[in-house]
């Protein structure tokens, strides 16, 4: 249950439970002050009918010795006492009055029916105020639940864009209350958070960018070095260096959001077979690429090529062959036979210099990292899981991107059209 339904229903329930209290205490407010107003009425026609009596006058408006009296009235009046009691029993309710006067009892005796019926009348105008009162407090509890939980839906939402990087997220301020502090934590947080994440990339930017030409220069001279078993070894070591230091400054590119796509109509299962071929011999001995229907996609193949040699390249370093490209339509998926993706990965993502490892427990997260970014700048998904029957699996939804074959031929003659006619021809000027 949600907290707008908690928070109507507690609401609606504490005016209901309002609306019986108070009907409850009206009710029997009401019953009593009845009750003492026909006792103080009655009780005062039977003082006068006594003394009338007692002078010798009688009125006829007496009952002497009544045969059906109450019995606790009867009692009191041979004790000497005088009463007034309420009958309610019988069809009809009585309001007795009662007194001995030298030996006799002297009673007077009213219907009670107009009280009955004021009473019946004044429940029935609770009820219905109840009801009211009570459908009242829904309505106002949805309300303030809908404004409650307006703010903060609102507020997880901006905590959810924070959490998944756009660091540009803000709530809108205004309040006092509880929330407009939650507003006030979450705007600091995601401006700590913002600030902190902008000094370590810029940092990290720095640092490759100052990297770049001692680096250059490591690799130029490595390849100076007389052939050898060292010789080797270090211009290893350099490509790898080149290669991290250009990751790293391909990951500041997409930090900053400023990349965009240069989108062609592409068929997907060319760019995956193409993309295999260029990995080179690993690649093409351990990769199948298997189509189970091939799709048109309007995209940057230039960045699909580069999210599949990154998803290729983890699948083989960290898992383990055959690994399977999948295409169909425009959904690619790449899987490996390995132990699969590591529990933190499934949870939060790619995060850069963070890697579970794999067989090996190598590696710096950037691989990944760097294929989540370029997918969200083809506006793709690219989503991490393991098979159930093991193995790790990476989906590149292309969907969005997917265009008809009829389309794709129309745009092809229409690109082609356009350079016929751009082009001068033999006998021109």
């Amino acid at each position: 249950m949600g907290l707008r339904a908690k928070i109507g229903i507690a609401i609606a329930a504490t005016a209901a439970v309002v609306a019986v209290l108070i009907g409850v205490l009206v009710h029997n407010r009401t019953v009593d002050a009845q009750f003492d107003l026909a006792a103080e009425s009655i009780d005062g026609r039977l003082q006068s009918l006594v003394q009338d009596r007692a002078a010798g006058v009688d009125t006829g408006r007496a009952i002497i010795d009544p045969p059906d009296l109450p019995g606790p009235l009867k009692d009191a009046v041979e004790h000497g006492k005088r009463g007034v009691y309420l009958e309610p029993d019988g069809p009809e309710p009585h309001l007795w009055a009662a007194t001995g006067l030298n030996g006799d009892i002297i009673a007077l005796k009213r219907p009670y029916v107009r009280e009955r019926e004021t009473l019946r009348s004044l429940d029935r105008v609770l009820w219905l105020s109840g009801i009211a009162g009570t459908a009242l407090g829904c309505v106002v509890g949805l309300l303030v639940a809908q404004r409650l939980g307006r703010r903060l839906t609102a507020s997880a939402g901006t905590a959810q864009r924070i959490a998944e990087g756009d660091l540009t997220a803000r709530l809108p301020r205004g309040g006092k209350d509880e929330i407009a502090q939650l507003t006030t934590a979450v705007n600091t947080m995601a401006d700590a958070l913002a600030a902190r994440l902008q000094a370590e990339r810029d940092v990290t930017a720095n640092i490759a960018h100052e990297l770049r030409t001692p680096v250059a220069g490591l690799v130029a001279a490595a390849g100076l070095l007389p052939p050898s078993r060292p010789t080797e070894m270090v211009q290893d070591r350099a490509q790898r260096v080149r290669g991290l230091m250009e990751d790293v400054l391909e990951v500041a590119r997409l930090d900053a959001r400023t990349e965009k796509a240069d989108t062609e109509l592409r068929p997907l299962a060319e760019l995956a077979r193409r993309t295999v071929a260029a990995m080179g011999g690993a690649a093409r001995s351990g990769v199948t690429v298997r189509v189970v229907s091939d799709g048109l996609v309007e995209t940057d193949p230039r960045r699909v090529e580069r999210i599949l040699v990154n998803l290729v390249g983890n699948a083989l370093r960290h898992g383990a062959a055959p690994v399977v490209i999948e295409i169909e339509r425009g959904v690619l998926r790449v899987h490996d036979s390995g132990p699969g993706f590591p529990e933190a990965l499934l949870a939060h993502g790619p995060q850069r210099f963070r890697t579970g490892g794999g067989s090996d427990g190598h590696g710096l997260g950037l691989g990944l990292t760097i294929a989540s970014g370029q997918a969200r700048v083809l506006g793709a998904r690219l989503t991490f899981a393991n098979a159930a029957g093991g193995g790790a699996r990476a989906t590149l939804d292309l969907t969005d991107a997917l265009r008809t074959e009829e389309a794709g031929e129309a745009e092809q003659a229409g690109e082609a059209e356009a350079k016929s006619a751009g082009t001068p021809s033999a006998d021109g000027p």
